[in-house]
């Protein structure tokens, strides 16, 4: 090679009129990659061409740039080196990966050399690539508990052993000690939580001051769904919601048809000064679907199912009469019908509404990052004993619910007084 010739030797002969120009289009895709991180918007455009008129967020960000400054206008996009651009996919993808190192140094040096814990998850992701999300949590020099993601980090199996490994070169990598470690929290899967061999075992190895939380809001909503699912008619409720999901939330149709009427009745019952107008109330509602591991989510969905419960029975009679929908739908759209104007959906209703809506409560309270172990177990308690009372004494009070849903909406209330005959 000739010395002469050389990158190295060829940039430096450059003039300083040159390298102000190179960093002023470095400065100016800094900036829009900055932008872009802070609002958490893509980069790329579906069609970046030159004759496109939308080639995508930071191409655009550059542009408009250009646009608003004169000095910046004059070496950047077109105006600039062909070679020299700085707007390439891998000019994009490297300036974040730097922000990225930054931002975790910060959050390293935030965490300096006191103690900390460790939180993991593993999820793949849409090109169904596993990787595993890691979060610190430590208590600052203010006193104040705080969690930090410090990035996702690939791994090709979920083996203990595995995510162990990818867990220690992460460690290596930013200089962390696991002697620091004086928690570790995960979910409940068997390579993480494992006793013996899952990733809290082989952290305890290193070090047995790391002790395992199992996250309380995670554990409650396992508990409420699997004990929901043990009774066979509660089960039968939720998969009659799921049904009903599909055939009106599985349309756009469906779906602007349910928000128009309940829209309607909005306006109406605030023309009469039945409900309160104001910034923020009455906002346009959806019907959503629920998670097993979307906390409250089956709850949300029964309280949207109240507010929405006439106009979803209007769209239920629109999909039964109208062929278009297919016979399946129809048919679906009738079962529904019948079994939402039964005592025993407004029953189970209820039920589930108030049960859920304690547990609700305390699950939003066990999510808070400031909340201590201690105080977690006498939440627990109150609740325990808000559920014993309800089994106690709130007989009356659901019972009344019941039969004002069921008044509401002319659905047949079953009378409790009435005589039974075990011959029939």
């Amino acid at each position: 090679m000739i010395p002469e010739q050389s990158i190295f030797h060829a940039f430096y002969k450059q003039n300083d009129a040159v390298k102000n120009e190179y960093k002023i289009r470095l400065n100016a895709s800094i900036d829009a990659c900055w932008f872009l991180l802070r609002q958490g918007l893509s980069f790329r455009g579906h069609d970046e061409s030159v004759n496109s008129v939308n080639k995508g967020y930071f191409l655009e960000l550059v542009k408009y740039t250009a646009e608003q400054n004169e000095v910046v206008s004059k070496v950047v996009l077109e105006n600039a080196p062909k070679n020299n651009q700085m707007v390439f996919h891998k000019i994009q993808t490297d300036i974040a990966h730097c922000f990225a190192e930054e931002v975790i140094e910060s959050i390293i040096k935030e965490v300096g050399h006191e103690v900390f814990c460790l939180l993991v998850d593993e999820s793949a992701d849409v090109s169904d690539k596993e990787q595993m999300a890691i979060v610190f949590r430590f208590v600052d020099t203010l006193a104040i508990v705080k969690e930090r993601f410090l990035g996702l980090v690939h791994v090709k199996e979920t083996s203990s052993l595995s995510l162990k490994s990818a867990v220690d070169s992460l460690f290596a990598k930013h200089g962390l000690s696991m002697k620091k470690l004086r928690g570790q929290g995960y979910n409940g899967a068997s390579n993480m939580k494992g006793e013996f061999n899952g990733l809290r075992a082989l952290i305890l190895r290193e070090c047995s001051s790391a002790y395992y939380v199992h996250c309380f809001a995670y554990q409650l909503q396992l508990v409420v769904v699997a004990v929901a699912q043990k009774h066979f008619e509660v089960r039968d409720f939720f998969e009659k919601i799921v049904v009903l999901l599909n055939v009106v939330g599985a349309s756009c149709k469906r779906k602007d048809m349910v928000r128009e009427d309940y829209r309607k009745k909005i306006e109406e019952r605030s023309k009469k000064g039945e409900i309160k107008t104001g910034k923020g109330l009455n906002q346009e509602v959806s019907f959503q679907r629920p998670g097993k591991t979307r906390w409250c989510s089956h709850y949300k969905t029964l309280l949207r199912l109240v507010d929405l419960f006439a106009s979803i029975i209007k769209v239920l009679e629109y999909v039964e009469i109208d062929g278009s929908d297919g016979i399946f739908k129809r048919r679906q759209a009738n079962g529904l019908l019948k079994y939402f104007h039964t005592f025993d959906f407004v029953f189970y209703l209820q039920l589930m509404l108030l049960l859920l809506g304690i547990t609700n409560n305390l699950s939003k309270a066990l999510q808070r990052k400031d909340q201590d172990i201690l105080n977690a177990m006498s939440l627990v308690k109150s609740t325990k004993q808000q559920l014993y009372k309800i089994r106690d004494d709130g007989w009356v009070s659901l019972i009344n619910k019941v039969s004002s849903f069921c008044k509401n909406y002319k659905i047949e209330f079953l009378v409790m007084d009435d005589e039974f005959d075990s011959k029939n």
